[in-house]
């Protein structure tokens, strides 16, 4: 049986947090693709320097921005005047995985997404979430995690990050409405705020010239990933991974202690952990890299010099 065609690029595509650290990035990539953006951004953690570049760069008429909270009921008809062919959702999930108030705003942010493209006949929506919420405490001899692990959701966030893949699910069957679920690692790079991540909160740090806090005895280990691998997988799913819950991941733990050398940082403060925080995380990306046909390409040392030299 021959292989059902890609369906084409779309033309035009809205970005809901668009004027995030991660969305920001996206909708770079996108204009540089020659796909019409549509922002959409609250900015309650966005901000519009973050698409300076956008703005300098797009041509007239690539690139709008609307500043509005989408869960409001005028969400649907901004979707419905924008027409994109697809919708990335960046933005559901802010905030420490035990705050109980954001998990409840990103349950409503994930809902009014998925009702406004069942209204508007949207064909598809990209949902990006926290890949290590879902998973819980993981073996070290079972890691990278897979797709097929049973999900353990780790805090009120996590439990949100599960239920929307029931949503996603849910739409899709009954409505129509096709999605790929981005489950993403430890995201860093460019225009990322100093709180949010830890190896934001590092080099922050370190250009401060304090020493940063690390909560534990340092043995943690991340799966760290450079923004523009995570936005290439973005851009990719557009058009692929259709039904599926895809991790976009290096693959590979590493230590704070790792992160801590590269950065050039010898002196820390440790601090004692608090609430519930997974020990050891790496997520397998075997399956985007079969139904996306990504892999990640930026090593830690080159990530983190990126990341300098853009902020400098």
């Amino acid at each position: 049986m021959k292989n059902a065609p890609k369906p084409p690029m779309p033309t035009s595509v809205m970005v809901v947090g668009g004027a995030g650290f991660l969305g920001s990035h996206t909708v770079d990539r996108l204009l540089s693709e020659g796909i019409r953006v549509s922002v959409v951004d609250d900015l309650s953690s966005g901000s519009l320097p973050n698409l300076s570049e956008a703005r300098g760069n797009s041509v007239q008429g690539s690139l709008g921005i609307d500043t509005l909270d989408a869960t409001v009921g005028e969400f649907t008809e901004l979707v419905r005047r924008r027409s994109p062919d697809v919708v990335v959702l960046c933005a559901a999930f802010l905030g420490p995985g035990d705050d109980v108030r954001a998990a409840g705003r990103s349950y409503s942010l994930v809902l009014s997404v998925l009702e406004a493209c069942r209204a508007t006949r949207v064909g598809k929506v990209v949902v990006v979430i926290p890949g290590d919420l879902l998973y819980g405490e993981v073996p070290s001899r079972e890691l990278p995690v897979k797709e097929d692990r049973p999900l353990r959701p780790v805090g009120s966030l996590g439990v949100t990050a599960t239920a929307t893949l029931e949503l996603l699910d849910l739409y899709r069957r009954d409505h129509g409405l096709d999605f790929t679920a981005l489950a993403v690692s430890t995201i860093y790079g460019p225009r990322q705020s100093s709180t949010g991540g830890i190896v934001a909160e590092f080099l922050t740090a370190f250009r401060d010239g304090v020493p940063p806090v690390v909560r534990g005895d340092g043995r943690r280990t991340l799966d760290v990933l450079y923004v523009a691998d995570a936005v290439d997988a973005i851009f990719r799913a557009l058009t692929r991974g259709g039904g599926l819950l895809l991790h976009v991941a290096s693959g590979e733990q590493t230590g704070l202690r790792s992160i801590l050398q590269t950065i050039g940082i010898e002196t820390v403060v440790p601090e004692k952990v608090t609430g519930r925080t997974v020990a050891r995380m790496a997520l397998s990306p075997a399956r985007a890299r079969l139904h996306l046909g990504w892999v990640p390409w930026t090593g830690l040392a080159e990530g983190i010099a990126l990341t300098v030299t853009a902020n400098d």
